[in-house]
């Protein structure tokens, strides 16, 4: 292995030494405890350890790096506390995820290091909304982000590389090429002769490095990121190396030819730098052994520390109250001037307002920026806030997704547009898997808005008419809001932006232009999880939401006779479930109405919630009123059909009559 071509200072050589020398000995001690039943599973970095040290060493220590599980070189070079690496293993509370997650699969703001979920394709996108946040900020500052040659296949690695080249994003793709994704061999995975001629195909400098010189993964990553810092870009790491061991220890290496294992075993990265440091005499034999002394001995006192924790013992209040990050809703009040505008006004002026207040907030999404969006809620918006700050996206919803993840992160606020929310199943794994689960998993706001115009009745068919609310109801973590007059959409847009967890904010695109209201001047919030009560009765409760609030009012102007609470909801998720059991106790009787097909909607979860908690006080079944289990057709006739505003008005009255 060739060192020679690589000028680095012997202070510094001997620093690579020791950062490489230090995981490997942690990873020796954690195979012996995986036989033992200590810790519960592995994943090894045995022999590509001068890949994580030499980057990690290459950065400054504020800037991020989004590892892999076989990079526990870049938590040590970090100098995290081992100890706590020993508990996060063994799932103890001083663990970054106190029990609820595994292996590194968890971030610290303290060491800015932002760790990988098992969906790996997402924290690539993160890296670019961290590197979009630093370009907006003005620092020059790098992102490192890891991933394997497999995960190059997915479609969150190329909506990555396109979205930062497109930006021109400080962010360094760190590929390690180890030979096998689980037991897949490279050359049943990807057609190209190098991965790193994927970058070239997205016009992004690429390069090739011995992944097993610590030398040349330092020096040349040293020299990228100082330019990087000054003329930022993105640029794309190729790392040849070598799985030594199984994708975890259970898996084992059987599929692995053994000539392979023992070329790859004669360039090992720290038996080569020990000879060759041994050889310049810029090492001894009894160097090492103080070295490998004082590193076990950081091991053993940090182990007994994490074997001395006590076991985690489940508090349920606790999970329950750390799903979302602690938001104190503050009530701020317009003066008395108002003006009657439409829905889709009512968003728009709640969007610049917010824009005006947080000037770290970012709006991103397809065409919304000359452009003004395709509906023109953001039309004039660049003239107001600049490009940097209204951003037209590539049509890479589950990169845009993570980037306004990564953005977050990193200090600042953001607002994604879904052209439409039908649009959103294609980022639908950042969404449910890496925005909802953050914080709870460790302690990381996810200070996200992604608003969903959706909804039928405007003849737009299967693909840009859905209410896929309850994709997201379902989904811990998650806040959904959906308003249907534009004073609740403007206030409890004002409010989705200040609260620091994610929020889906549905926007029906048939009320855009139909519901007009006096609507506030000024910005004013409102609170979520706060139902508003429309009309008061003692016959039946009506609860809604959206479109199905304005059908509810037209039935009830018809039918004059009828005496009931209308509850619009306006958010689902909090829901407020009080108010619902409170009208049942006094009207004895509840009929619901969404718009979304029936099968497994917001409907079924409060009928339940209604039947477990209020059965004593009805006088007749739950009635739900959904739309038909069909996709939404196009025809106008179909969609009328099709919509559950055609079956309300008999369904309530069956129901008051029961």
């Amino acid at each position: 292995m060739n060192y020679t071509d690589f000028s680095v200072a012997e202070d510094v050589k001997l620093k690579l030494y020791k950062s490489m020398l230090k995981p490997r000995m942690i990873e020796e001690k954690m195979l012996i405890l995986l036989r033992q039943g200590k810790i519960s599973k592995w994943f090894s970095g045995i022999g590509q350890e001068a890949i994580s040290i030499g980057i990690t060493t290459a950065l400054d220590s504020d800037e991020y790096i989004l590892p892999m599980h076989r990079n526990l070189g870049v938590f040590t070079t970090r100098e995290i506390p081992l100890f706590r690496l020993f508990a996060q293993w063994q799932g103890k509370a001083s663990g970054f995820t106190q029990g609820r997650d595994r292996s590194f699969h968890f971030g610290t703001q303290d060491f800015k290091i932002v760790g990988m979920i098992s969906h790996l394709g997402p924290q690539l996108g993160v890296a670019d909304g961290i590197a979009l946040a630093h370009k907006l900020k003005k620092e020059n500052k790098v992102t490192a982000v890891f991933t394997g040659e497999g995960a190059t296949s997915e479609g969150d690695f190329h909506e990555a590389l396109n979205v930062a080249s497109v930006w021109d994003l400080p962010v360094l793709f760190c590929v390690e090429n180890n030979g096998y994704g689980l037991s897949t061999p490279t050359n049943e995975q990807f057609k190209c002769e190098h991965i790193a001629d994927k970058g070239v195909g997205y016009g992004m400098e690429s390069h090739i490095i011995d992944g097993n010189n610590i030398l040349e993964v330092y020096s040349k990553v040293s020299q990228l990121v100082r330019d990087m810092r000054i003329n930022p870009r993105p640029v794309m790491l190729e790392f040849k190396t070598f799985r030594m061991r199984g994708h975890e220890e259970a898996s084992g290496t059987k599929y692995v030819p053994q000539d392979l294992l023992d070329m790859w075993g004669e360039k090992d990265p720290l038996e080569n730098f020990t000879k060759y440091l041994l050889d310049e005499n810029l090492l001894s034999e009894k160097v090492i052994e103080n070295y490998k002394a004082e590193i076990q001995a950081e091991i053993d006192d940090n182990l007994k520390i994490a074997f001395n924790e006590n076991s985690i013992v489940p508090n349920e209040s606790k999970e329950l109250s750390e799903v979302y990050q602690n938001f104190k809703y503050k009530d701020i009040t317009p003066n008395k001037e108002t003006k009657n505008i439409r829905l889709i006004d009512a968003i728009s002026d709640g969007l610049r307002a917010s824009m005006k207040r947080f000037d770290n907030l970012v709006i991103m999404g397809q065409d919304v920026a000359e452009y003004g969006g395709v509906f023109k809620i953001t039309d004039g918006f660049v003239e107001d806030f600049g490009k940097e700050r209204v951003r037209n996206t590539p049509i890479c919803e589950s990169a845009i997704v993570s980037a306004a993840m990564g953005l977050s992160i990193n200090g600042m606020k953001a607002v994604m547009e879904m052209q439409f929310a039908d649009f959103a199943s294609s980022g639908f794994n950042p969404i449910v898997n890496y925005l909802a689960k953050s914080f709870y998993r460790w302690g990381e706001k996810a200070d996200v808005v992604i608003r969903m115009p959706c909804g039928g009745g405007v003849a737009a068919g299967p693909f840009h008419s859905q209410t896929n609310e309850a994709w997201f109801t379902k989904t811990p973590g998650l806040k959904v809001v959906y308003p249907a007059f534009p004073y609740d959409a403007k206030g409890l847009l004002a409010t989705a932006i200040e609260d620091p967890n994610p929020v889906m904010f549905f926007e029906h695109k048939g009320l855009y232009r139909s519901i007009y209201q006096e609507v506030p001047v000024d910005y004013y919030s409102l609170p979520l999880g706060k139902a508003s009560l429309l009309s008061q009765g003692d016959q039946i409760t009506i609860v809604t939401y959206g479109a199905g609030v304005h059908w509810a009012l037209e039935t009830l102007e018809k039918n004059k006779g009828i005496s009931a609470d209308l509850l619009d909801l306006r958010t689902l998720q909090p829901l407020d479930i009080t108010a619902i059991y409170d009208s049942v106790k006094k009207t004895g009787k509840l009929i619901i109405l969404q718009e979304d097909s029936l099968f497994g909607g917001i409907a079924s979860d409060i009928s339940a919630l209604v039947m477990e908690n209020c059965f004593e006080h009805l006088d007749g079944p739950v009635k739900r009123v959904g739309s038909l289990e069909t996709p939404i057709p196009f025809n106008a006739q179909l969609e009328q059909q099709y919509l559950a505003k055609s079956r309300f008005e008999s369904a309530l009255r069956e129901l008051i009559d029961y």
